[in-house]
């Protein structure tokens, strides 16, 4: 992520991670007291191991959920639309 091309949304302390079928779903609470929740899904199958490795490390983590700010969507859309047009 560059700098001051993303804004952060949320910062969330992991509090539980729930193995899924392909993945894991993660809840934790920000500093707002809300309570967040994260599906992270793989399209590959995780073998028992690589599971318990992968729910254990997320489980001992935080996430910072960011996104463009919008005066640099505006122009990225822009600039798609632009060169779909010069097709």
């Amino acid at each position: 992520m560059a700098g001051s091309e993303f804004q952060p949304l949320a910062e969330i302390e992991i509090d539980d991670v729930k193995p899924e079928r392909q993945g894991f779903t993660l809840t934790g609470s920000g500093p707002d007291h809300a309570e967040y929740r994260l599906d992270v899904h793989f399209e590959m199958p995780l073998d028992p191991r690589t599971r318990t490795v992968l729910g254990e490390l997320l489980s001992h983590s935080d996430l910072t959920i960011s996104r463009r700010a919008p005066g640099s969507l505006t122009a990225a859309l822009r600039a798609r639309r632009d060169r779909a047009h010069q097709r």
